[in-house]
């Protein structure tokens, strides 16, 4: 197991009007539109070590999402956004046409074989989502000739198991989040979501007969496992509450929900859990993870009553583990290995005085991964800001798969039979449409087994690098760049810069289809692979979270400095990106740079983190003590207020923002970017626009459906462009 743990209408003008939303008279309301401005209400938020701090906007927090008051707020925050971006529709269309134009509509996923089956997913032109099918496997079948068959229209012996687009069917989100196959690969269970809330309901269809089965299972997570007997299934609930994975329960088919036996409950409120099936299908294994420890169970998957611990928790103690070839095999950062290791243990292991090493550790290269097979361990690597995938062999021989770009991102992909020489890996760079490979690692051959086909695009066209800036406590960050061949280095181009910088996760470069419309119009798209991920290794994240996370924020200045003094950007048409905890980057440079910016672009942004890291009702506040700091504590407190963009928000000019929520975000709650913008209209002394965008029926991800999702990206780019003075069309060449 190597689980990572990651409808409301418009209403009434009269509530508008009681928040005292229009402050201008009609006519010239009709003129210029005027922002919202919402109402302050006192509120006071303490500390438990006696701090406090005023929220006036506390109160735009509505848990239920039924407040009138929050909801008028927010529809007319969208109304006003309208009215901005308006003028802008015809640059929004040819934006969407552009990148939909690029899409072969009705394509479809590499194949992998399973007990007998190839899987897939395909896509119909037109409609926005998947189809889940299978195939009998059989001569002549395999993943190059299925993938033929599906693009000349011939689907004779296929098996839909779900037709996503008659499930999400007049619902405005749905999501089919896990599924998974009974052994006799009769029974589907699949889990679903509604709202974007990522809680999911588990549902059940015979493939043999369509039949869709009574027993439906509500407040799960996307995680689901069959046992060996077909019958008995395998789940993670959630809290209601905090949404967090709390317990692992079973459900016997045709039995009632209510009589689920409990099978493990998780007791700290750090942790994360998730569930899943051993390499050799032997065990089934409950795994927990918190930020800096982990634990994993095991129970026989022929007879899963009793579940042993494979390692007992320490803190500081990471590990993942799979089942293989008679024993266990571990990646773990134990024993000082920072940049972890491989170990392996016998089978009955219950203990660390039990592991051996397999591929000891290194300070140079970080091992993000593995998967198993009979004669060899493929394992994913870092070295220098790239991956990289190496093949060890049974004798202890290795072999790399070699890219010839200078920016890339190389990675396994399906690989469900290890008793094979053919290994899977995926390639893609910024300048490279994703591809997947197999290789055979006898023998050397590779064959490409599918690219993303991306119409009227010519690689030819773009160049991709990888260039360092060094940082001002001395640290090399690498960054991957893209433009358009023929670009000039002569300081007068616009830039989107990209950055995340948390929770260890790497932004490696790949293709964007949507990022291809901006390079044609003569862009310059730069990802900063700055502190807080793992780009660099382990110590990378670790110098970008708790009380170096400032390091996060000035890396990404710090690039931006660079990158205009190397003549890549003139430094009035600097734009930046981020998402999710990247929102919580965008928010802190407009606070402590905001000259360098002329425009940010902020998706579903974590930018309230002192109140919600006190809350620990909130989903994932107690998960994340050991990414942020628990600001109980008064260090944490005094450091994350230092930094903290809502609290840091102060009367000065601001850069054009496009600020983006989902009412039903389980991650970042909305009330997080609404209070922000409120705040921020108070005191932007700017000349430049703030849009904010809620979408009222999506969480987290944005909108269900892939080209509701292109629409949005053509909305907030659309914005982006016309600030900083990009005309509608592209660049003729």
């Amino acid at each position: 197991m190597k689980t990572s743990f990651p409808r409301i209408a418009l209403l009434a003008m009269p509530i508008l009007t009681s928040l005292s939303l229009m402050t201008v008279s009609p006519s010239a309301a009709a003129a210029t539109p005027v922002p919202p401005d919402a109402e302050q209400r006192p509120h006071t938020v303490e500390a438990p070590h006696g701090a406090k701090r005023e929220d006036v906007y506390y109160w735009l927090r509505d848990d239920a999402r039924e407040d009138p008051a929050m909801l008028a707020y927010l529809n007319a925050e969208n109304a006003y956004a309208d009215a901005m971006l308006a003028p802008l529709k015809p640059v929004e269309d040819r934006l969407y046409d552009e990148i939909v134009g690029r899409i072969q509509q009705d394509d479809s996923s590499v194949p992998y074989r399973d007990r007998g089956y190839w899987y897939y997913s395909r896509f119909e032109t037109g409609k926005d989502y998947p189809v889940h099918a299978r195939r009998a496997d059989g001569a002549g079948v395999d993943a190059l000739s299925i993938q033929a068959a599906n693009a000349r229209g011939d689907f004779s012996g296929e098996q839909v198991m779900l037709d996503v687009n008659q499930l999400a069917d007049g619902k405005d989100y749905y999501a089919v989040g896990d599924w998974d196959v009974t052994r006799d690969n009769r029974i589907l269970a699949y889990a679903d979501d509604t709202n974007g809330r990522r809680q999911y309901t588990v549902r059940f269809k015979n493939l043999e007969t369509g039949e869709v089965y009574p027993d439906v299972i509500t407040g799960v997570s996307a995680n689901l496992v069959w046992a060996d007997d077909n019958r008995t299934l395998f789940y993670v609930e959630n809290d209601p509450e905090t949404l967090l994975t709390v317990r692992v329960k079973k459900h016997v088919l045709g039995t009632p929900v209510a009589d689920d036996v409990l099978v493990y409950e998780e007791q700290d409120d750090s942790f994360y859990m998730g569930i899943d099936r051993t390499r050799d299908d032997r065990y089934i294994v409950i795994g927990v993870g918190s930020t800096v420890s982990s634990e994993l169970r095991y129970a026989p998957a022929d007879n899963p009553e009793t579940f042993t611990v494979l390692a007992p928790r320490a803190r500081d103690v990471e590990y993942d583990a799979d089942h293989y070839g008679g024993r266990w095999v571990i990646r773990t950062n134990a024993d000082k290995a920072t940049n972890f290791k491989l170990v392996t243990a016998p089978s009955d292991a219950t203990s660390r005085r039990q592991w051996t090493d397999l591929v000891p550790h290194r300070d140079d290269v970080y091992i993000e991964g593995y998967e198993l097979f009979d004669g060899f361990t493929a394992i994913e690597e870092r070295a220098e800001a790239l991956t990289r995938v190496r093949v060890l062999k049974a004798d202890g021989r290795d072999d790399f798969v070699q890219s010839d770009e200078p920016a890339y991102a190389m990675g396994l992909s399906v690989n469900s039979e290890p008793d094979t020489d053919w290994l899977r890996y995926s390639y893609t760079s910024l300048t490279t449409p994703a591809t997947t490979f197999e290789v055979n690692t006898q023998t050397g051959e590779r064959r490409q087994l599918k690219q993303q086909t991306v119409i009227g695009y010519d690689p030819a066209n773009y160049v991709t690098e990888r260039v360092w800036t060094t940082a001002r406590d001395g640290a090399r960050i690498p960054v991957s760049l893209v433009y358009r061949r023929g670009f000039e280095k002569n300081g007068t181009a616009a830039l989107l810069q990209y950055g995340y910088g948390s929770y260890g996760a790497s932004m490696d470069p790949g293709f964007s289809v949507t990022n291809v419309s901006l390079l044609d119009r003569g862009m310059v798209y730069a990802i900063a692979h700055i502190r807080g991920g793992e780009e660099m290794g382990r110590a990378w994240y670790d110098d970008g979270k708790l009380l170096n996370k400032i390091n996060t924020f000035t890396d990404f200045i710090d690039v931006t400095d660079d990158l205009v003094r190397q003549g890549y950007a003139a430094p009035d048409r600097v734009a930046a990106y981020g998402g999710s905890a990247g929102g919580l980057l965008m928010g802190a440079i407009s606070n402590m740079a905001p000259e360098k910016y002329r425009v940010i672009l902020s998706q579903v942004p974590f930018v309230d983190v002192v109140t919600t890291m006190l809350d620990p009702s909130i989903p994932l506040t107690t998960n994340e003590y050991d990414e942020w700091g628990n600001p109980e504590e008064k260090r944490y407190y005094d450091y994350i207020l230092g930094y903290s963009p809502y609290d840091n928000l102060e009367a000065k000019a601001y850069p054009a923002m496009f600020v983006g929520t989902g009412l039903w975000d389980s991650q970042v709650q909305y009330w997080e970017p609404a209070k922000y913008v409120a705040k921020l209209r108070d005191l932007n002394t700017g000349e430049y626009p703030v849009v904010f965008r809620t979408n009222m029926e999506a969480g987290h991800g944005g909108k269900s459906g892939r080209f509701r999702r292109y629409r949005e990206s053509a909305e907030m780019y659309a914005f982006m462009l016309e600030q900083l003075g990009l005309g509608a069309a592209p660049a003729a060449r």
